[in-house]
């Protein structure tokens, strides 16, 4: 029974986690809403336990993530880019979430049920060989997750969320092994989730994890006394967990029930299915192979009930919330366990298919990467360079060594792993997700490498703020009506402004007004004391234009009737 090396593993992990984290801009909306809630603590201009950004309260009741934040950018020195020292936090909690599902399925996989049957004459692995095994499997399904790359890399709640509700698994996974540390983890955890803007998340997570300790008759102690006492445990967290929620007034009505329609059901089928491929058919195949383990409701056998019941909640709050795509977010660890283990009973034949589905996708993925970066560099050939031209109309490509060198030397070790993987390794439990995880690290790396520019110019506020305050000319300060929470953050970080609602009484010689506010606008602002002056459009999303407005100095200018392109 082979163990992933542990150099490879690590190295995976580096190659999954700092991309995304390193050299970017804060894109919009929940990455740059985020960030501004941070920097208004970190400048002391917030309450702490009530942070809002020019009166407006976050859209995520959540406090420990903008703590988080916030106490990173009072801590960095001065020479630190103040969003890179808002992610640095948060790319910990990424690194911790991996550790925790690689732990949480290491411990799942020690129980006594999920461990292989004894051969007549023995040579089967070890209990603890083939739990690692089984880690490297769960490890490597989650971080082949469609849906995982892009969220897991912001400065969001979302980002907290995840780590904590990992933390919790990891905590319930480990509890007859490790049961001071599990303690420790599943405090963090449930705490976590309840200052994270999840305490119904935490409620359901510890009386769920507290019932299948009560009905567990196959723990390692195997004993009612020790069971009962970790269920109270777990329960006694759970409620204190709840109280401090309800002390810091951190519960929230969200639930949204689905509309009855066929449009919506197949909108969360698809969400379904991509955010949490390869993951779900593993996982699903799992609960076929060992369902008669499953069906024995009064003693379940944990290492299949205690992933299922985390999945279950986070499917029900995706079906039940706005925000489906952060909420599935929170299945993905307990997913990827369960997709772990369908691995020993995977066929030949189903492992192949895996296999070239894989490396079909992802490499066809990598060398659209590379074509249009390409074109944008040569353009040869034109088509792709014309199509950027066209979705980011102002974008100026340029050439940078250094991230060329990483997508070269990504690229190099993709085709290396395609190469051993063809080889016979049977005895590697894993093997079947290596190329998806490999493919899903590639295409992420490559993204934000040979991409990064073209990204942070299309989902970034950067380049509306630059013609905005081009236009402006940093005045000492700016009158502001309507714009969303993204807008505001982006012009305070890359515009340096000071902003102002228009409201107040405090004469400022511009005024920004949300594109979408234009016919309220007469009824909230004088409009004889402005002029109209331009629009500003941001180059790939005409959503997120603004309209700017000049104090007027003379009179003899005319109320504007109309806005002009």
């Amino acid at each position: 029974m082979h163990r992933l090396p542990r150099v490879a593993l690590l190295l995976f992990c580096v190659a999954y986690v700092l991309p995304g984290f390193i050299g970017r801009e804060p894109w919009k909306s929940a990455d740059i809403r985020a960030f501004g809630y941070m920097a208004e603590l970190a400048r002391g201009t917030a309450d702490w336990f009530a942070p809002q950004l020019m009166g407006l309260p976050p859209e995520v009741d959540a406090l420990l993530p903008y703590w988080l934040g916030a106490w990173a950018m009072q801590l960095a020195p001065a020479w630190l880019a103040s969003d890179f020292a808002a992610r640095i936090p948060f790319g910990l909690l990424l690194t911790l979430t991996l550790f925790a599902t690689w732990y949480g399925t290491y411990y799942l996989a020690r129980s006594p049920e999920a461990q292989p049957v004894a051969f007549a004459f023995g040579g089967e692995a070890l209990p603890p060989d083939y739990a690692r095994a089984m880690a490297d499997g769960g490890l490597l399904a989650f971080m082949a997750c469609l849906g995982l790359a892009q969220l897991s890399h912001e400065t969001t709640p979302a980002l907290a969320q995840l780590c904590f509700t990992a933390l919790t698994f990891y905590a319930l996974a480990a509890l007859p092994y490790r049961t001071r540390m599990a303690a420790m983890a599943a405090a963090m955890g449930l705490v976590g989730l309840a200052l994270s803007g999840a305490p119904t998340i935490a409620l359901l997570l510890g009386t769920g994890g507290a019932a299948i300790y009560w009905l567990d008759r196959t723990a390692q102690a195997n004993t009612a006394r020790f069971n009962l006492m970790w269920a109270g445990g777990i329960a006694l967290l759970t409620v204190l967990a709840a109280l401090l929620a309800t002390w810091l007034d951190l519960w929230r009505w969200r639930i949204e029930l689905p509309e009855a329609s066929w449009t919506e059901w197949r909108s969360q089928g698809r969400l379904l299915l991509w955010f949490t491929w390869p993951a779900w058919p593993l996982a699903l195949w799992t609960l076929w192979r060992w369902r008669h383990q499953l069906i024995r409701w009064r003693a379940p056998s944990r290492h299949l009930a205690l992933p299922l019941w985390f999945v279950g909640v986070a499917v029900g709050a995706t079906l039940t919330t706005t925000s489906a795509d952060r909420s599935l977010l929170l299945a993905l660890p307990a997913l990827a366990a369960l997709a772990a283990f369908a691995l020993p009973t995977l066929q030949r034949s189903v492992t192949a298919l895996i296999d070239w589905f894989t490396l079909l996708f992802f490499s066809g993925c990598a060398l659209i990467i590379w074509v249009i970066w390409i074109s944008m560099q040569t353009g040869v050939p034109a088509q792709p360079a014309a199509n950027v031209a066209r979705l980011a109309p102002g974008f100026e490509h340029s050439f940078s060594l250094i991230p060329f060198l990483i997508a070269i030397v990504a690229t190099m070790a993709w085709l290396w792993l395609v190469r051993w993987r063809v080889g016979r390794h049977r005895a590697a439990i894993w093997k079947s997700l290596v190329l998806p995880a490999g493919g899903a690290a590639l295409c992420w790396l490559l993204l934000m490498t040979l991409w990064l520019p073209l990204l942070d110019f299309a989902r970034s506020y950067a380049p509306l703020v630059d013609s905005t305050v081009a236009v402006l000319r940093h005045p000492a300060c700016v009158e502001v009506h309507d714009l969303n929470r993204g807008q505001i953050a982006a012009f305070e970080f890359h515009g340096n402004l000071v902003l102002r609602p228009a409201d107040t009484q405090i004469s400022c010689p511009w005024l920004i007004v949300g594109k979408d506010a234009l016919t309220t606008l007469p009824d909230m602002v004088d409009l004889t004391t402005w002029s109209f002056h331009s629009t500003i459009r941001h180059p790939s999303d005409r959503y997120e234009d603004v309209v700017i407005y000049q104090r007027r100095t003379d009179i003899k200018i005319g109320t504007p009737t109309g806005i002009t392109n």
